[in-house]
């Protein structure tokens, strides 16, 4: 499932692209029929993301909610302002064993860059790292995709698979499949929506952010593994987040929530604070800190190399050598170091 980071990049996909003008809506699979009617024409105001939920805003008092899921995607072709990160990762949203971008590294006046990084794969479709500029490519927004295909100049582009919902400006298209959520909603629903996620560093005030979760997680009795997923606890964070944080804290996942310290709450709110604008900007879910320079261009490009326990199950700790556990919990994977983490 796609984790928070990359619904942020989403969403700047849509302010760059779809924010200001009108809306084309269609559904060619058939099943959001009633509410493309009611986007189409309606000029798109305003998006933002809110933990792993999108929320596009319509003319006329209209809300769009999209919750992609674990199997959900966007899918965008035609003329696209390319975010800066988003063009240097390929136009790829952050999954895990994909190639990042490294922000520092800009072309001289406009020049592109020999420098951006390959996958193990070697694709490389959008080389340039630069300003964000109109180019015509097919960018798959998603946790699944393997890489950038150029669609050619047919427009508007051909409906594959099943699509639930096609937005469309003038120049830019963008189709959403599999999404567990995708409905409209009153200005009402979709403050109320909001108001039932937990607290995301991107959004709203900061001090209260930090007063909500720790307030959240000190008052259950339930293991701190299974409330750092609970999106009404805190929004974003998913089974890597999850593992990465755990372990930078050293602390046990089953450890029950109103038994953590107090300061240690906090300090796993900072590391959030702290992982999330990262895993925006670079498109990867980095959680290894105080790397050379080439250990952190091989991290960007081998998740192998990004991360402190997780997937790494039976390979040894990469602080005391202990053998990494890997466990279910709530009917997801969990990775831990059984002696860093006692």
């Amino acid at each position: 499932m796609p984790e928070g980071h990359s619904v942020h990049r989403i969403a700047r996909q849509f302010d760059r692209n779809f924010v200001g003008k009108a809306l084309s809506a269609s559904s060619p699979q058939g099943r959001f029929a009633e509410g493309a009617a009611v986007l189409d024409g309606r000029e798109a105001l305003s998006v933002q993301a809110v933990g792993k939920q999108m929320f596009l805003e319509a003319e006329g008092d209209v809300w769009l909610r999209v919750h992609l899921g674990l199997y959900g995607a966007w899918d965008f072709a035609g003329d696209i302002i390319v975010d800066l990160t988003i063009a240097a990762a390929n136009g790829r949203m952050g999954q895990t064993n994909q190639r990042g971008t490294i922000i520092d590294e800009e072309p001289v006046d406009g020049a592109a860059s020999d420098d951006a990084i390959l996958d193990e794969a070697g694709e490389n479709s959008l080389s340039s790292i630069g300003a964000p500029r109109r180019t015509r490519v097919h960018v798959r927004m998603s946790e699944q995709t393997k890489g950038l295909a150029d669609e050619g100049l047919e427009w508007p582009p051909p409906v594959v698979g099943q699509v639930r919902l096609r937005l469309m400006t003038d120049i830019t298209a963008a189709d959403l499949r599999g999404p567990t959520a995708c409905v409209l909603q009153t200005p009402e629903e979709m403050l109320a929506s909001v108001a039932k996620l937990g607290p995301d560093p991107l959004v709203g005030d900061p001090v209260e952010n930090e007063a909500r979760f720790v307030r959240a997680v000190r008052r259950k009795p339930t293991a701190i593994a299974l409330l750092l997923m609970d999106q009404a606890v805190v929004s974003g964070i998913g089974n890597v987040y999850r593992a990465e944080m755990l372990f930078r804290q050293r602390l046990n996942p089953h450890t029950p929530g109103r038994e953590v310290p107090e300061d240690v709450v906090r300090a796993l709110w900072h590391d959030w604070v702290r992982l999330l604008p990262i895993g925006v900007e670079t498109g990867q879910m980095m959680t290894m800190d105080d790397l050379s320079a080439a250990q952190y261009r091989a991290a960007m490009a081998n998740r192998d190399d990004r991360h402190w326990v997780y997937h790494r199950a039976g390979l040894p700790c990469r602080i005391c050598g202990t053998e990494i556990a890997l466990e279910e919990i709530g009917a997801r994977k969990l990775y831990w170091c059984p002696r860093c983490q006692a």
